[in-house]
């Protein structure tokens, strides 16, 4: 298996975990608390696609996704265009109000068409060069991009464990 593979494959498997975490639920549903205080799907979804947009984006040195294709136009965010969601508190949450899980699906298909096309020009090579010096040890790209995996997977899964809380008593 070749680099590119196992980067598409990783990332892939946040694109299935996001769509099943959001396809067929209303507004409402994405948006709803499963307890005063905790993230909902539509927050998770957002913030993981946002966190990936901004991560890779700086690795291939392009504008994000989130700006060049006008997704903070349609997401209308009361935010910084450079907002990721770090450190957002409920109130932040409950603001994040997409109109339709297509528009969290768009938003994340488009970014992981961008980090999946610039994965495929990737050679083992790449994964040693050093992205980050802010940290001890330097972050290298081979870091960054399992970094970017874990945090989607964990948001996913838990957007995903959000739905089942939502649907349970439909």
């Amino acid at each position: 298996m070749k680099l590119a593979e196992v980067v598409a494959d990783g990332f892939g498997r946040v694109q299935e975990v996001v769509h099943d975490a959001v396809e067929g639920l209303s507004a409402e549903q994405l948006t709803e608390s499963p307890a005063p205080g905790a993230n909902t799907i539509a927050w998770l979804v957002w913030h993981l696609t946002r966190v990936q947009d901004d991560h890779v984006a700086d690795l291939m040195g392009t504008e994000q996704i989130w700006t060049a294709q006008d997704w903070v136009g349609r997401f209308s965010l009361p935010f910084p265009a450079s907002d990721t969601g770090y450190g957002h508190r409920p109130e932040d949450v409950e603001a994040v109000r997409p109109d339709s899980a297509d528009l969290l699906t768009g938003y994340y298909d488009a970014v992981h068409e961008a980090t999946t096309a610039w994965a495929a020009g990737l050679a083992e090579a790449d994964l040693d060069r050093i992205v980050d010096e802010g940290w001890d040890p330097p972050v290298t790209l081979g870091v960054r991009l399992v970094s970017v995996l874990s945090d989607d997977l964990q948001h996913a899964g838990q957007a995903a464990y959000v739905r089942g809380l939502v649907l349970r008593d439909t």
